[in-house]
């Protein structure tokens, strides 16, 4: 086959670099040598790949390619699993006999020692380098005891013939946005892929240890070089009957011959677990349905032919005619049957070609592989055999390009074919700053996750005493911590946090009748508010706050709100004018603001503030002499009494509201813990500031976080609605029989997944993010400094 320049998209090439000038020098030494093709170039059997993703596979043969990644349709709810078999149905009726379709799903290992340093958190010279190596450690005895070595993928490829690229590229257009409305329809991910995505997935069939992928479009012209040369591996040996060589591994194609009388919706999900190096490929070309009808009614006519000799020699021998052959019988029923699906039910025939690539180290770690898949076709009742004297076209039939020199088929209906259902479980594996949340129960893949990148980064911890929503509090805290430059707040009603606070150099700050440690509740910055006047917000935080000290079944009247009003911009009239900490005012000039009004509802007012700011319960009456402004900064209110522990938690939600606002200005992103955050939702002041942070933070970058044990009381609370409504990041840890069935049908758990939050060991349960539920276990090793630090079971804690 001869070798192509690919057609530039830009008149004139762009200069190249000095580095990239080496690294094209080094790619001609290695592939063209002499100037003459090479074997393994010779193989690859497209002529050209273009910028816009279309392959031209020879002069009347295009192809493009979607990939798409997985859902979760394993532990999915059985009437979702149902609606995705008849999407794809739906998607394979689509395909008519024009159109050629390929499922490619390829395993490939990826360079260990950079994936490992993908995790490492760089040491920075300060008190905390012993944590950051100890969590890297952690991470990266996950990594390795898990699949995330291995990157798992999937690609449809779709190929059609037509006379000009034009015509070809306008009709793949249309044809790719038909396919994404399936993957669409079934909830899932899928792009069309460009050639240079095109050109690395090559690259990673034909380079299985993960090499980089270097290439440009500028390249090619300056160079002489085709796409080819830089995907194509360093030799390809086709010597042998059942395996072949490619740059240094050894590889084998085998095909599945499909025994069984029935599929089942797990075979494909079964050759995907497995940890080595393989690529599935399934080949689906439809036959013309009018055709396809008329081939079976000649097959039946042949059949009924065959039958009437048979019964003449039944005849001419002396024995009854009605004994026939049992396989003529059999297959007669199965063609009528065949044929009866095709012209009553939304049934289609299809030719189906299922191939098993394999790629090792060495021969015997081949055949161990083999005979892995071997195993996993012989669990089904069908049997994977080896392409003799076709390793060749068994292997350009496993690119994703959407060619099938194997003619090996099975014909199969629509429903047959979906049968081998593409999904398992959805990943969490995202990029960038994403955190460490533990392992998938289901794949043992890393769960990394960025929340601020989510629509709505709130966030419910749920779970039954003991059953680890401290330690995942803490845990995420530390990946904050080691991870981010963002600020972290913790409400602590059980004053548990302090180690970890400590350890971390962090400010706790005890609140109690008589406790030292002062947070001023009419602290006020001038970024309190979206508005210009910061005052209308706070002046609403006054209200609340006069409200919980009011009491009372009504709550305020209507002139005692506008005496509170009127008394917050007196107050705050000073400061304004010159923002200075000295004219910050105190709960003692809001009493004496109302006094100074000398109205009724103003003294009645300032009386019940009275016991707040001269009586035994004014700890709130003094200005904020604490680090308020540390980077971590822990509320330990263990100790307030039950009248101010109502005011001390409004106290601390204004006070993060005031840092989120502040933080916002510089870019930066504020967390929020609120630990037994069902104390916040008993009461209606604080469970609307609750609800008003979990609608109001997203824009203004916080990321709050609620933990309870009470599901039930959680649930009753009539804010929850608006809470569980905005929270996209949900951890369900071990759950009650009562609180199980609620959150199922809150949450539309199917009962697969409510397994893994039934009797659940500590640390383990489900995992949901925006669409995504996922089952997940978080270990931490317990002989670690972190483990020490963060638990709180009483046998284990540790002094610090």
């Amino acid at each position: 086959m001869s070798r192509k320049t690919i057609p530039r998209e830009t008149e004139k090439p762009k200069k190249l670099t000095r580095a990239q000038k080496k690294e094209i020098d080094a790619v001609i030494r290695k592939y063209k040598g002499d100037g003459k093709p090479r074997t393994a170039q010779a193989t690859i059997p497209y002529e050209a790949i273009y910028p816009d993703g279309v392959c031209r596979i020879d002069r009347r043969t295009f192809s493009k390619c979607i990939a798409f990644e997985d859902i979760s349709y394993q532990l999915a709810q059985p009437e979702t699993r149902t609606a995705i078999f008849e999407h794809l149905c739906d998607l394979y009726n689509y395909v008519d006999a024009s159109i050629h379709v390929q499922l490619s799903f390829l395993n490939r290992k990826v360079d260990p020692v950079q994936y490992a340093k993908s995790f490492e958190i760089a040491p920075q010279g300060d008190d905390f380098d012993d944590i950051r190596a100890e969590y890297t450690a952690i991470l990266q005895k996950q990594l390795a005891s898990g699949n995330n070595g291995i990157v798992k993928t999937k690609y449809l490829t779709f190929t059609i013939e037509t006379d000009s690229l034009k015509t070809a590229r306008a009709r793949l257009a249309r044809i790719g946005l038909d396919l994404l409305g399936y993957f669409k329809a079934m909830g899932c991910v899928a792009h069309v892929m460009d050639g240079q995505e095109r050109l690395e997935v090559l690259h990673g069939i034909f380079h299985p240890d993960g090499e980089p992928f270097r290439f440009e479009w500028d390249w090619l012209a300056p160079s002489g070089l085709s796409t080819k040369d830089f995907v194509a591996p360093s030799s390809l040996c086709f010597g042998t009957a059942k395996t072949f060589g490619m740059g240094g591994k050894y590889g084998a194609v085998s095909f599945l011959q499909i025994l069984a009388p029935e599929l089942s919706d797990e075979m494909l999900a079964d050759f995907l677990k497995t940890e080595s190096g393989i690529l599935v490929n399934l080949h689906v070309q439809a036959i013309d349905q009018t055709e396809a009808i008329k081939t079976i009614k000649r097959k039946i006519t042949d059949l009924d032919a065959m039958k009437i000799q048979e019964q003449k020699k039944a005849v001419r021998s002396g024995y009854d005619m009605d004994i026939l052959p049992s396989d003529l019988a059999t297959y007669g029923e199965d063609a009528k049957k065949l044929l009866n699906k095709l012209q009553t039910r939304n049934e289609r025939l299809f030719m189906l070609t299922f191939l098993v690539l394999n790629v090792a180290d060495t021969k015997q770690k081949l055949g161990n592989d083999v005979f892995q898949a071997a195993g996993v076709a012989q669990k089904y009742n069908c049997s994977l055999v080896r392409l003799d004297y076709q390793q060749e076209q068994g292997l350009v039939s496993s690119l994703p390009l959407g060619i099938n020199q194997i003619k090996i088929q099975r014909s199969l209906t629509t429903s047959n074919v979906a049968v081998f259902v593409p999904f398992v479980t959805q990943e969490l594996f995202q990029s960038g700053a994403a955190m460490y949340y533990g392992i998938n129960a289901k794949s043992h893949n890393m769960i990394m996750l960025d929340r601020k990148q989510a629509r709505c980064p709130n966030g419910l911890k749920l779970g039954t005493p003991g059953s680890g929503k401290s330690m995942s509090c803490k845990s995420e805290i530390v990946s904050v911590f080691l991870t981010t430059a963002d600020d972290i707040f913790i409400s602590d009603p059980e004053a548990e946090y302090y180690p970890l606070v400590k350890r971390l150099h962090g400010q706790v700050i005890k609140l109690s009748p008589t406790s030292k440690d002062y947070v001023n509740p009419l602290d006020i910055n001038l970024n309190y508010s979206e508005d210009d006047s910061p005052l209308a917000l706070k002046s609403d935080f006054v209200l609340s706050f006069c409200e919980l000290v009011m009491g009372g079944k009504t709550g305020l009247e209507a002139i005692e709100r506008t005496v509170i009003d009127r008394a917050v911009k007196a107050i705050y009239r000073p400061y304004l004018a010159n923002p200075c900490p000295e004219n910050m005012p105190i709960l003692s000039d809001l009493h004496q603001a109302l006094l100074d009004q000398h109205l009724p509802e103003a003294d009645r007012v300032a009386q019940a503030l009275d016991l707040y700011v001269s009586g035994s319960l004014n700890v709130f009456n003094h200005k904020t002499n604490v680090d308020i402004h540390n980077r971590l900064v822990a509320f330990d209110i263990k100790e307030l009494g039950k009248q101010l522990k109502k005011l001390g938690m409004l106290i601390i939600q204004d006070q993060i509201w005031g840092r989120v606002t502040q933080n916002r200005s510089q870019g930066r992103a504020t967390w929020y813990f609120a630990d037994e955050f069902h104390l916040l939702l008993k009461e209606e002041q604080t469970a609307a500031y609750s609800a008003e942070i979990w609608k109001r933070f997203r824009k203004w970058g916080g990321v709050p976080t609620g933990a309870t044990q009470n599901v039930k009381d959680l649930l009753s609370s009539p804010e929850i609605e608006n809470i569980l409504e905005n929270s996209d990041f949900i951890t369900l840890l071990n759950q009650a029989s009562g609180d199980r069935k609620i959150l199922s049908e809150r949450l539309n758990l199917s009962a697969d997944q409510q397994k893994y939050i039934d009797n659940s060991e500590p640390g383990e349960g489900l995992l949901i993010f925006e669409n995504v539920v996922l089952p997940f276990s978080n270990p931490i090793p317990k002989n670690t400094q972190l483990y020490k630090i963060m638990t709180t079971r009483l046998s284990e804690v540790v002094e610090l």
